[in-house]
Protein backbone atom coordinates (compact mmCIF):
# COMPACT_ATOMS: atom_id res chain seq x y z
CA UNK A 1 0.00 0.00 0.00
CA UNK A 2 1.10 3.71 -0.53
CA UNK A 3 2.38 4.50 2.90
CA UNK A 4 2.14 8.33 4.06
CA UNK A 5 5.59 8.70 3.83
CA UNK A 6 5.82 7.92 0.12
CA UNK A 7 2.53 10.41 0.00
CA UNK A 8 4.65 12.84 1.45
CA UNK A 9 7.52 12.33 -0.64
CA UNK A 10 4.93 12.96 -3.71
CA UNK A 11 4.03 16.08 -2.64
CA UNK A 12 7.30 17.43 -2.07
CA UNK A 13 8.38 16.19 -5.24
CA UNK A 14 5.13 17.75 -6.75
CA UNK A 15 6.62 21.14 -5.26
CA UNK A 16 9.98 20.82 -6.79
CA UNK A 17 8.86 19.84 -10.09
CA UNK A 18 5.89 22.83 -10.15
CA UNK A 19 8.27 25.30 -9.37
CA UNK A 20 10.14 25.29 -12.73
CA UNK A 21 8.98 26.77 -15.70
CA UNK A 22 6.89 24.70 -17.94
CA UNK A 23 9.07 24.33 -20.91
CA UNK A 24 11.94 22.70 -18.55
CA UNK A 25 8.91 20.18 -17.25
CA UNK A 26 8.49 19.33 -21.10
CA UNK A 27 11.96 18.87 -21.62
CA UNK A 28 11.85 16.45 -18.20
CA UNK A 29 9.65 14.52 -19.82
CA UNK A 30 10.91 14.15 -23.31
CA UNK A 31 14.48 13.24 -22.31
CA UNK A 32 13.25 10.32 -19.31
CA UNK A 33 10.70 8.95 -21.61
CA UNK A 34 7.52 9.12 -19.50
CA UNK A 35 3.47 8.96 -20.46
CA UNK A 36 1.75 11.69 -18.75
CA UNK A 37 -1.83 11.07 -17.31
CA UNK A 38 -4.65 13.46 -15.78
CA UNK A 39 -8.25 13.23 -13.71
CA UNK A 40 -10.69 14.82 -15.46
CA UNK A 41 -10.51 18.33 -14.18
CA UNK A 42 -6.69 18.57 -14.25
CA UNK A 43 -6.30 19.11 -10.56
CA UNK A 44 -4.31 16.03 -10.45
CA UNK A 45 -1.20 14.86 -12.73
CA UNK A 46 0.56 12.00 -12.70
CA UNK A 47 3.32 9.89 -14.68
CA UNK A 48 4.60 6.70 -15.13
CA UNK A 49 8.08 5.76 -17.42
CA UNK A 50 7.82 4.24 -20.89
CA UNK A 51 6.88 1.40 -21.33
CA UNK A 52 4.36 0.45 -19.01
CA UNK A 53 5.24 -2.95 -17.23
CA UNK A 54 1.64 -3.92 -18.70
CA UNK A 55 -1.94 -3.92 -19.44
CA UNK A 56 -5.48 -5.49 -19.08
CA UNK A 57 -8.78 -5.78 -18.44
CA UNK A 58 -10.45 -6.21 -15.04
CA UNK A 59 -14.14 -7.70 -14.90
CA UNK A 60 -14.39 -8.28 -11.03
CA UNK A 61 -17.07 -6.51 -9.06
CA UNK A 62 -14.51 -4.18 -6.86
CA UNK A 63 -13.40 -2.34 -10.20
CA UNK A 64 -17.39 -2.39 -11.87
CA UNK A 65 -18.17 -0.67 -8.64
CA UNK A 66 -15.38 1.92 -8.64
CA UNK A 67 -15.57 2.98 -12.30
CA UNK A 68 -19.09 2.48 -12.38
CA UNK A 69 -18.55 0.72 -16.37
CA UNK A 70 -18.51 -3.14 -17.40
CA UNK A 71 -15.14 -3.49 -16.45
CA UNK A 72 -12.18 -1.55 -16.34
CA UNK A 73 -8.73 -1.26 -18.16
CA UNK A 74 -5.30 -0.82 -16.59
CA UNK A 75 -2.07 -0.36 -17.00
CA UNK A 76 0.65 -1.36 -14.27
CA UNK A 77 3.91 0.14 -13.59
CA UNK A 78 6.69 -0.13 -11.39
CA UNK A 79 6.00 2.03 -7.87
CA UNK A 80 9.48 3.50 -8.93
CA UNK A 81 8.60 4.42 -12.10
CA UNK A 82 5.20 5.95 -11.46
CA UNK A 83 5.03 9.61 -9.92
CA UNK A 84 2.44 12.07 -8.93
CA UNK A 85 3.71 15.68 -10.55
CA UNK A 86 0.69 17.71 -9.30
CA UNK A 87 -2.46 17.66 -6.82
CA UNK A 88 -1.13 15.19 -4.35
CA UNK A 89 -2.52 17.08 -1.74
CA UNK A 90 -6.06 16.84 -3.33
CA UNK A 91 -5.60 12.52 -4.11
CA UNK A 92 -8.24 10.70 -1.61
CA UNK A 93 -7.61 7.24 -0.62
CA UNK A 94 -10.52 4.35 0.17
CA UNK A 95 -8.82 1.12 1.75
CA UNK A 96 -10.77 -2.26 0.76
CA UNK A 97 -8.92 -4.07 4.17
CA UNK A 98 -10.95 -7.43 3.26
CA UNK A 99 -9.39 -7.08 -0.15
CA UNK A 100 -6.02 -5.67 0.64
CA UNK A 101 -6.58 -2.99 -1.38
CA UNK A 102 -6.87 0.57 -1.74
CA UNK A 103 -7.76 3.06 -4.35
CA UNK A 104 -7.18 6.29 -4.81
CA UNK A 105 -8.90 8.92 -6.66
CA UNK A 106 -9.65 12.87 -7.41
CA UNK A 107 -10.91 14.56 -4.43
CA UNK A 108 -12.62 17.20 -6.97
CA UNK A 109 -13.89 15.14 -10.12
CA UNK A 110 -13.89 11.75 -8.55
CA UNK A 111 -11.93 10.50 -10.93
CA UNK A 112 -10.78 7.10 -10.53
CA UNK A 113 -6.25 7.43 -10.46
CA UNK A 114 -4.59 4.33 -8.83
CA UNK A 115 -4.99 0.90 -7.24
CA UNK A 116 -3.00 -0.67 -5.08
CA UNK A 117 -2.59 -4.47 -4.13
CA UNK A 118 -0.99 -4.99 -0.88
CA UNK A 119 0.10 -8.78 -2.33
CA UNK A 120 2.05 -6.49 -5.05
CA UNK A 121 3.28 -3.99 -2.88
CA UNK A 122 6.48 -3.12 -5.96
CA UNK A 123 3.39 -2.14 -8.34
CA UNK A 124 0.59 -0.19 -9.22
CA UNK A 125 -2.55 0.11 -11.44
CA UNK A 126 -3.50 2.93 -13.34
CA UNK A 127 -6.37 3.21 -15.07
CA UNK A 128 -5.98 3.41 -18.89
CA UNK A 129 -7.96 5.95 -19.93
CA UNK A 130 -6.18 8.72 -18.04
CA UNK A 131 -3.27 8.59 -20.70
CA UNK A 132 -3.33 10.91 -23.89
CA UNK A 133 -0.17 8.66 -25.56
CA UNK A 134 0.86 5.13 -25.62
CA UNK A 135 1.86 3.66 -23.05
CA UNK A 136 3.97 0.62 -24.40
CA UNK A 137 1.49 -2.01 -23.80
CA UNK A 138 -1.94 -3.14 -25.39
CA UNK A 139 -4.16 -4.57 -22.76
CA UNK A 140 -4.43 -8.41 -23.98
CA UNK A 141 -5.26 -10.06 -20.51
CA UNK A 142 -8.50 -10.07 -18.74
CA UNK A 143 -9.08 -10.66 -15.07
CA UNK A 144 -12.26 -11.39 -13.37
CA UNK A 145 -13.23 -12.86 -16.65
CA UNK A 146 -15.75 -15.43 -14.94
CA UNK A 147 -17.25 -12.15 -13.17
CA UNK A 148 -18.06 -10.78 -17.45
CA UNK A 149 -21.81 -9.25 -17.04
CA UNK A 150 -24.16 -10.27 -19.35
CA UNK A 151 -24.98 -6.80 -20.84
CA UNK A 152 -21.52 -5.56 -21.31
CA UNK A 153 -20.28 -5.45 -24.80
CA UNK A 154 -18.40 -7.81 -26.32
CA UNK A 155 -17.18 -6.48 -30.18
CA UNK A 156 -20.41 -7.60 -32.28
CA UNK A 157 -21.37 -5.63 -35.28
CA UNK A 158 -22.89 -2.24 -34.61
CA UNK A 159 -24.51 0.17 -37.21
CA UNK A 160 -25.72 3.66 -37.11
CA UNK A 161 -28.95 4.60 -35.19
CA UNK A 162 -30.90 6.43 -37.66
CA UNK A 163 -31.47 9.88 -36.94
CA UNK A 164 -28.75 9.49 -34.22
CA UNK A 165 -25.44 10.97 -35.76
CA UNK A 166 -22.32 9.65 -33.84
CA UNK A 167 -24.49 6.71 -32.38
CA UNK A 168 -24.17 3.08 -33.14
CA UNK A 169 -26.23 0.11 -31.74
CA UNK A 170 -25.95 -3.88 -31.92
CA UNK A 171 -28.80 -5.27 -33.42
CA UNK A 172 -30.33 -7.97 -31.35
CA UNK A 173 -30.53 -11.13 -32.81
CA UNK A 174 -33.41 -12.51 -34.03
CA UNK A 175 -34.59 -15.40 -31.69
CA UNK A 176 -36.71 -18.78 -33.38
CA UNK A 177 -39.87 -19.40 -31.22
CA UNK A 178 -39.23 -22.62 -29.19
CA UNK A 179 -39.78 -25.45 -31.45
CA UNK A 180 -38.96 -23.53 -34.93
CA UNK A 181 -36.13 -25.22 -37.04
CA UNK A 182 -34.87 -24.58 -40.20
CA UNK A 183 -37.12 -27.26 -41.42
CA UNK A 184 -40.63 -27.37 -41.91
CA UNK A 185 -43.16 -29.54 -39.50
CA UNK A 186 -43.32 -33.13 -40.66
CA UNK A 187 -40.44 -32.37 -43.25
CA UNK A 188 -37.36 -35.28 -43.45
CA UNK A 189 -34.27 -35.05 -44.73
CA UNK A 190 -32.69 -37.75 -46.63
CA UNK A 191 -28.98 -38.15 -46.04
CA UNK A 192 -27.89 -40.72 -48.87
Amino acid sequence: MLAQGNLAAMRDREQRIEGQPDQMKRQAVTKLGCVMGQCLCGAVRLEIDFPARWAWHDHSHASRLAHGSAYATYVGSWRKRFRVTKGARKILRYEDKPAGASRSFCGNCGTPLFYERARSPHMVNIPRALFQSRTGRQPLYHAGISELQDWAYTGGPLIPLKGFPGIVWERPRRKRPEGDSMFRSGETIRLE
